[in-house]
């Protein structure tokens, strides 16, 4: 006698996933595999449900990223400890502020590319902001020339970690000289005498970590302005 067939299961609902399950995923895909390799459609995969599910909480891409963005800053930005005794200088209110961006940035190469296109923040930020722009007024600049300068100490700071980054990447990846290295080892003295002197040092010079010292020099050059 033919046994009855057992009942097919109704398809069950996608696990019910979390904001936080969800920035948390999409933080491992661009620290493993870049930026570019985050889709809603990856980050479906990577939790084990589907792209429909994840707008419930994020409407696109650009919001995912700016979530991203406030998740890392809220982590790791952390506000310089304010001086014992008097107000401290608001150049050195300056100098402190974009010094703890370029330190939380630098650790997290794949925000720094977020972060050229210019038109995402993060809001967990705007605290660093507000102290370059109000220390820039308090040093004597006027609000527009204050932000032109927080703009000059931005790019600064940013193409400073651009290519340091992609430098790292490239030794990284490929330890032969190179075509830099390749140039400086074929300086003509007579033609290019300065970059011949300093040409067996070129490239350890070009790896010093100077960003403090430009820093500096460029906040004096725009208060020398005033």
């Amino acid at each position: 006698m033919p046994q009855p067939s057992a009942p097919r299961k109704a398809p069950g609902r996608p696990p019910r996933i979390s904001r936080e399950q969800v920035v948390e995923a999409a933080r491992r895909i661009v620290t493993d595999e870049g930026v570019d390799r985050l889709t809603m459609r990856r980050l479906a995969t990577e939790i084990g449900s589907t792209p429909m599910a994840l707008y419930h909480h994020v409407r696109n891409r650009e919001q995912l990223l700016v979530l991203l963005l406030d998740d890392y800053a809220a982590r790791t930005l952390r506000r310089p400890e304010p001086p014992a005794g008097p107000p401290a200088d608001p150049r050195e209110r300056v100098l402190a502020s974009a010094a703890a961006i370029h330190e939380a940035l630098s650790g997290c190469p794949w925000i720094v590319e977020v972060l050229t296109a210019d038109d995402l923040m993060s809001t967990s930020a705007l605290w660093f902001v507000e102290q370059i722009v109000d220390g820039l007024t308090a040093c004597g600049l006027t609000p527009e020339r204050a932000v032109h300068g927080y703009r000059a100490i931005w790019y600064y700071t940013v193409g400073e970690m651009v290519v340091r980054a992609a430098a790292g990447r490239r030794r990284a990846d490929d330890e032969r000289a190179t075509y830099r290295e390749q140039v400086f080892g074929g300086l003509d003295p007579d033609e290019l005498p300065r970059l011949a002197q300093v040409a067996d040092r070129w490239a350890e010079l070009t790896t010093d970590d100077t960003y403090l010292d430009g820093l500096r020099a460029l906040v004096d050059g725009l208060l020398a302005a005033r």
